[in-house]
């Protein structure tokens, strides 16, 4: 790294209260430029673009025409949902006034203050957000990369990938074998796995019921487990096994083009394998140099600002914040806080006092869904928990029910607030 650019993040990080008053006074309108259609990168361009009435430019740049959400695609595989209906478009934030550019960014020019895009443009800007989802840690599961991702998907980007393995879920011999390679912590959607699992059981139940499912899992416990295990009990008594530490999982390869998984030594053939490595911030992140060394980027609770810059903003899946897990609705709630912020950096507004909430359901069986959740707020340097939810062993099957059409509403009610 350079003088110049040491110099930069150095003032920067000194800057403070002077970067919380208004920064473009007597110019023409602010620019801010959202990297990432996702929930997060999409929730604040949307929010900035209607709430500062006009007085900022707001321009999200996202490749994709159509954002299929990770969030319910679970219940895609389990045969509850249909591709579409994961699928929405960007018209919304474009009637709220936001400028959809579809190109990648590919670099982040921090001195200059500037997006540069794969089509070769760039974009300037006085505030910048980025919220580019997650990527993969390289060698995380010894003999798979990205470039084996065809034969043993991860799917948890969602799009093709989901499509992939659902497709060799169909295609699962009878009797077969289904393996998951689950990820260590921190990732995304802490009980995305396990409602994976549930799903792809419910859906194999009726169209291969002697078909086995093992989970490989680096965790000791995993997120509402015992949730888990008695739904897997109920719904798919003999159906799945779950191998932790003190199995073997430490030790865990794949051989992709074998269609096999070795075991503390010892190796299984399978007939799919969805292998879900460990996670990192986004790489455009990575890029702009805007992550420590745990991989995520460090980010001020109060805010979301950039610990490393002050003039950008990391939301969602590939900020390092607290306690808060990694999930759409957080994601929402940060965008709010962030463009909150935004708007009071560019127009002198006053800011809100910041409050951060989140709430996820996992779908157990057809009409059966647990939920767990909470709210944050900045203490000790980190968004903290101060309250916290989850569904409980021994509820009854209306409550189910209705966590199971609460999670419905849900879904419908935050992708229009996010796309409108």
């Amino acid at each position: 790294m350079g003088l110049a650019r040491r110099h930069f993040m150095i003032s920067v990080a000194c800057a403070g209260a002077a970067l919380a008053a208004p920064a473009v006074h007597g110019r023409a309108r602010a620019k801010v430029v959202v990297v990432g259609g996702g929930a997060g990168g999409a929730s604040v361009a949307r929010k900035i673009a209607v709430d500062a009435t006009g007085q900022i430019d707001v321009t999200l740049v996202e490749p994709n025409a159509l954002h299929t959400t990770c969030y319910f695609s679970n219940l895609y595989l389990g045969g509850l949902r249909s591709f579409e209906s994961l699928q929405h478009g960007y018209d919304g934030l474009t009637r709220a006034g936001v400028d959809i550019v579809p190109d990648f960014a590919v670099t982040i020019d921090r001195e200059k203050r500037r997006v540069v895009l794969a089509g070769g443009g760039h974009l300037p800007y006085d505030r910048l957000v980025v919220a580019p989802g997650i990527d993969f840690v390289e060698d995380a599961v010894p003999g798979w990369s990205p470039a084996a991702a065809d034969v043993m998907p991860h799917a948890y980007k969602a799009g093709p990938q989901t499509i992939l393995l659902q497709k060799m879920i169909e295609a699962l011999p009878q009797g077969g074998t289904f393996a998951m390679i689950a990820p260590p912590e921190p990732y995304r959607c802490p009980p995305g796995p396990y409602e994976r699992v549930s799903m792809i059981a419910h859906y194999l139940k009726g169209a291969n019921p002697t078909a086995k499912i093992i989970i490989v899992d680096p965790k000791a416990a995993f997120t509402l487990q015992k949730l888990f295990e008695d739904a897997w009990l109920k719904y798919y008594d003999g159906m799945i096994e779950w191998i932790g530490p003190d199995f073997g999982s430490r030790d865990v390869s794949v051989s992709p083009g074998t269609m096999e998984i070795s075991i503390d030594g010892e190796a299984m053939k399978v007939d799919c394998c969805n292998v879900i490595p460990a996670q990192r911030a986004g790489t455009i992140a990575q890029l702009a140099e805007l992550t420590d060394q745990s991989g995520w980027a460090p980010v001020d609770p109060f805010s979301m600002r950039s610990r490393i810059d002050g003039r950008v903003f990391v939301l969602g899946d590939s900020a390092q914040q607290g306690d808060m897990p990694k999930s759409a609705t957080s994601a929402h709630s940060q965008a709010q806080v962030a463009a909150s912020v935004i708007i009071g950096d560019l127009t002198g507004r006053a800011v809100p006092e910041p409050m951060y909430s989140n709430a996820c359901w996992s779908a157990l069986a057809p009409g059966d869904s647990v939920k767990d959740g909470g709210t944050y707020k900045p203490a000790g340097g980190k968004i903290s928990s101060i309250e916290k939810y989850v569904s409980q062993a021994d509820e009854d099957t209306a409550t189910r029910t209705a966590t199971y059409q609460e999670s419905l509403d849900w879904y419908h009610t935050i992708t229009a607030q996010i796309f409108g």
